[in-house]
């Protein structure tokens, strides 16, 4: 069984010993964890595997923590048959000037043409020698087998320019 876990709070030294304490007294298993922080503010993302018992444990564990370390913590148990999407994994990365709904954009081309978009990671940040913003985004993409790569790739670079984005959309090689 598996629960995916959330955790929003202040920024703490002790966050990630503590989950992971946490995980270890209830016998559950990390299946995958990233965590950053956004200002002052932490944020945790855990997917953990154990029997029911050992989850239910840790859901129970998991309220008091959020209780004493005045934390955000959500968790949800994934549907067990869930269908696993078949396709090429692709990076896209772009980079442009900041602009308003740059990533609504991007994203509905993205959805318009039938993409997984399986990971994103953005930032604005203030472009150097210059006092103007820049926005750069990662995006780790699933292209199913029915698109045609070289016409999703065209239309792409058309649409970052016509937008004014300096853009990259290359095979994940492992």
């Amino acid at each position: 069984m598996k629960l995916a876990i959330t955790v929003l709070g202040n920024k703490t030294q002790g966050l990630i010993p503590e989950m992971l304490a946490t995980l270890s007294v209830c016998h559950c298993d990390v299946l995958e964890l990233r965590s950053s922080g956004l200002s002052d503010i932490s944020w945790l993302y855990l997917l953990v595997d154990g029997n029911w018992n050992q989850i239910a444990k840790l859901e129970g564990l998991l309220e008091l923590i959020a209780t004493r370390l005045g934390l955000e913590i959500s968790f949800l148990r994934p549907e067990e048959d869930l269908q696993v999407k078949e396709g090429v994994p692709y990076l896209l990365e772009t980079i442009s000037a900041d602009k308003k709904d740059l990533m609504f954009a991007v994203s509905g081309f993205l959805q318009e043409r039938g993409v997984f978009i399986e990971e994103i990671t953005a930032n604005r940040h203030q472009a150097p020698y210059f006092n103007h913003s820049v926005f750069s985004s990662k995006f780790v993409l699933l292209v199913p087998a029915n698109v045609h790569i070289l016409s999703l790739r065209e239309e792409f670079l058309d649409f970052c320019d016509d937008l004014n984005i300096d853009a990259i959309l290359e095979p994940i090689k492992r």
